[in-house]
């Protein structure tokens, strides 16, 4: 029995006819679907669904004229967890040769947890990965890496988009950050991009929410202060230069975050950014300014590694398109959800928050 999620036909963007890509909701319900595209294909090959008459996943690409030229395979439990598309669209007509401009030659988008037996086991393994802030030293991350690498290499930065969701949304945003630290800036799309901190923004009272957001950039802020101070008296007994601000360096770099204020996993992004402004408006954007660049369970982390995790947490992001699906939700799977992000029935606010 074919899940109504899986089949294009149903559940689809069958709206977008005709793509602009000029136009954000195109370009945000393109990338949402080729990333669900990638979660088709890894439950076709658990299903068996192979062949043009069972497989479910082209569609999901074929529609906006992508085709999926390699699968991205991970080599502990070898299922599709990522996919590299080509964009080979037909001649334009010359009203569109503008729009066709801004289009990817090549998206690069990965999928998040699959709950079946085949992957589930690895999925959950690279979660927890992302909560002890270690995303980065998986061969699942080195094989996506690896791929980002070459292509814009092959193609050029400009012609390459990231995408994902959820645990794929952190794939993308770290991939992204290590490519932007060499001074060019893909495209990324992360759709609920996980953020782990407490719940604070499902607090209803806005003063006891800002209070504690507050207490915690304070010693957010005194405890990196500290480390700091640390790293300083190190450098200064071995002579060396103080090292230039990896956040800082990120500044110029616009990944695109979706996230929906009813889905615990990103809702923080929320207030994460909306803080900085609050801050600077009291006077206290130097403490925020540093708060920012560190989460004090990365802190704790440091401290537990005896320093030897230099990897910043994938949600510590100083610059941000940020677009939130102000909707209401049933429950939390329809906002933690992909199909939401191309219902046209669906009302989002977009801010831009650049670190400064």
């Amino acid at each position: 029995m074919i899940c109504e999620r899986d089949d294009f036909s149903l559940t689809g963007p069958l709206h977008l006819t005709s793509v602009d890509w000029a136009n954000e909701h195109h370009r945000r319900s393109v990338a949402a679907s080729l990333v669900q595209g990638i979660y088709v294909a890894e439950r076709d090959r658990q299903l068996q669904r192979e062949g043009p008459e069972l497989a479910l996943s082209p569609l999901w690409s074929e529609f906006f004229h992508f085709r999926l030229i390699r699968k991205l395979v991970d080599d502990a439990d070898f299922s599709v967890f990522g996919g590299i598309y080509e964009y080979k669209p037909p001649q334009p007509p010359s009203s569109t040769v503008q729009s066709q401009e801004l289009s990817p030659r090549f998206v690069i988008a990965f999928r998040g947890t699959v709950n079946k037996a085949d992957s589930i086991s690895r999925d959950i393994e690279l979660d927890i990965h992302i909560i002890k802030n270690g995303l980065h030293t998986t061969t699942r991350f080195e094989i996506a890496m690896q791929a980002v690498r070459n292509m814009v290499a092959s193609v050029g930065c400009s012609n390459v988009w990231l995408a994902g969701h959820s645990l794929g949304a952190s794939m993308a945003l770290l991939a992204g950050k290590t490519v932007a630290r060499t001074g060019v800036f893909p495209e990324c799309f992360a759709f609920n991009p996980p953020f782990l901190s407490p719940p604070i923004e499902r607090i209803k009272d806005k003063r006891i929410k800002h209070g504690i957001r507050i207490a915690g950039s304070v010693i957010t802020a005194g405890l990196a202060l500290a480390k700091k101070a640390t790293q300083q008296v190190s450098q200064n007994h071995r002579a060396l230069p103080a090292p230039p601000d990896p956040f800082a360096a990120l500044s110029d770099w616009f990944p695109r975050l979706y996230v929906n204020p009813g889905d615990h996993l990103c809702s923080e992004f929320i207030g994460y950014f909306e803080h900085r402004n609050k801050m600077e408006e009291i006077g206290a954007g130097f403490v925020e300014r540093l708060a920012t660049q560190h989460s004090l369970g990365g802190l704790v982390m440091d401290v537990v590694s005896g320093g030897k995790n230099t990897e910043a947490p994938v949600h510590l992001i100083p610059t941000a398109v940020l677009t939130v699906n102000i909707s209401s939700s049933r429950d939390f799977k329809e906002a933690h959800g992909i199909h939401q992000w191309w219902r046209e029935d669906k009302i989002f606010e977009t801010k831009i928050y650049q670190y400064k």
